[in-house]
């Protein structure tokens, strides 16, 4: 990507848009969503509250009420503010467990409350997102990366015209089932569990909203809507349907694809900012890469003067603008070009519709392979993950070895669940900080597992 000089060899189409360019994309972008969506391409705010105001008018069982907007309402304003294919509350397929709805809240905002409010989410505060938890004041934890992600993903649906609340609430569960440690956990996890079905944590996740969470009598789990689950399903060729008779799909809805992007988006830029503050990486490093070089480039064209701590911020930034502009536009005409007129025609499509351009793709391939090669596997990072992840090992031996030490609900589980996978849950559960702690009390009482 880069010649002997140091230029982008070739430089691929992006490189050299600035606001000019970023003004001609959101305008094509119009343009193709004005084919998409029969000429409601540019949505009307004041016609949709004039349409909602006279449903609650001419609707008697709105006669008595004053004061807010219904559940219904809600569901109606999406019907004339979003696309025909965005995936709308009121056609939700439902949830496993029947609930009586809301009365002023659409079924995906009740999600992403329940997610909030959820022990996993809370827990994401003391997991390792790359840098192991407490190193740094400012280094990104699980739960700041899954709002990060949650803050992108509605920035390209409200974009796309989509629903912003379903998307919302895929991109704050997407991580829920993560274990400590980041992905060096997630990998000797996987590795203990090798013989007894493994570990996923995309799987983690669903198992966490579907099973694990208990805070409602009359379910397990969080009892969330099908389309914020079949959001967390990202690594699965074909998507079960809600009731056998239905038919089997290769995608899933437009805004968990949104979700599942938003995440690479964030870990992108991010992962590149949590590096140059832990001072792992060289300005000449930086400079290898094509992603980062462009984005150097454009900010110091606008802030000639701009100097660190200030400089890298910038140029993280216009990464993530970049890329979301790229992927707003480069959808927007994927979306017009397989002209999906409902959710369900979006399932049907045989690849994902939203996407990046062929050139930033290529781009981010080779911005993933500098981030292995220069940040998940630097020493500063990798070896102390690893002994840390060591430490998990050892707890986890412990637990097969004495599954008294889990307790009672636990012990409940290992019935139905089995040892190993229950011994997993519960480690999957822990915060780095528990690990460690939990680590050091039984080294305290078993000086073998030390």
């Amino acid at each position: 990507m880069v010649d002997a000089g140091g230029d982008l060899a070739g430089s691929f189409r992006f490189a050299d848009r600035e606001i000019r360019g970023a003004t001609e994309r959101k305008n094509f972008a119009r343009e193709v969503f004005a084919l998409a969506k029969s000429g409601l391409a540019k949505i009307n705010n004041q016609r949709i509250i004039v349409r909602v105001n006279a449903q609650r008018k001419h609707a008697s069982r709105f006669a008595q009420r004053s004061g807010y907007r219904s559940r219904e309402e809600m569901e109606a304003a999406e019907c004339f503010a979003l696309a025909p294919f965005a995936q709308k509350s009121g056609d939700s397929r439902g949830r496993k467990y029947s609930e009586s709805p809301h009365a002023y809240r659409t079924e995906f905002q009740r999600d992403r409350a329940r997610i909030i409010h959820s022990r996993a989410f809370r827990r994401l505060e003391y997991k390792t997102q790359v840098f192991l938890n407490g190193t740094g004041d400012h280094l990104r934890t699980r739960l700041t990366h899954s709002i990060e992600v949650a803050s992108i993903s509605r920035t390209i649906a409200r974009a796309l015209s989509l629903n912003e609340d379903l998307a919302e609430a895929i991109a704050l569960a997407h991580d829920l089932g993560h274990s400590p440690f980041g992905h060096s956990g997630e990998e000797m996890l996987a590795e203990c569990m090798r013989d007894h079905g493994g570990f996923d944590h995309n799987r983690q996740s669903l198992r966490v909203v579907e099973l694990l969470e208990n805070a409602y009598p009359d379910f397990p789990g969080l009892n969330l809507t099908f389309e914020v689950r079949e959001g967390l399903r990202k690594h699965q060729a074909f998507y079960d349907p809600p009731t056998p008779a239905e038919e089997k799909y290769r995608s899933p809805s437009l805004e968990a694809q949104i979700a599942n992007l938003a995440d690479e988006i964030t870990y992108y830029s991010h992962d590149l900012d949590d590096a140059v503050d832990f001072e792992i990486l060289s300005a000449a490093q930086l400079e290898q890469n094509a992603v980062w070089q462009r984005s150097h480039r454009a900010v110091l064209g606008r802030y000639p003067d701009a100097r660190e701590p200030e400089l890298h911020k910038l140029i993280i930034r216009d990464i993530i603008d970049v890329q979301v502009q790229d992927v707003v536009a480069t959808s927007a005409q994927s979306i017009a070009r397989a002209a999906v007129q409902s959710a369900d025609e979006v399932r049907k499509q045989e690849a994902p519709l939203i996407r990046y351009s062929d050139d930033l793709f290529e781009a981010n391939r080779e911005l993933r392979r500098f981030l292995y090669q220069n940040v998940y596997y630097h020493p500063r990072v990798a070896e102390v993950n690893q002994r840390a992840c060591e430490m998990l090992r050892k707890v986890f031996e412990s637990y097969i070895a004495d599954p008294s030490q889990l307790g009672e609900t636990a012990a409940k589980r290992m019935e139905v669940e089995g040892l190993h996978r229950t011994v997993c849950d519960y480690i999957a559960g822990m915060t780095d900080r528990y690990l460690l702690e939990e680590h050091a009390r039984l080294a305290e009482f078993a000086p073998k597992i030390q």
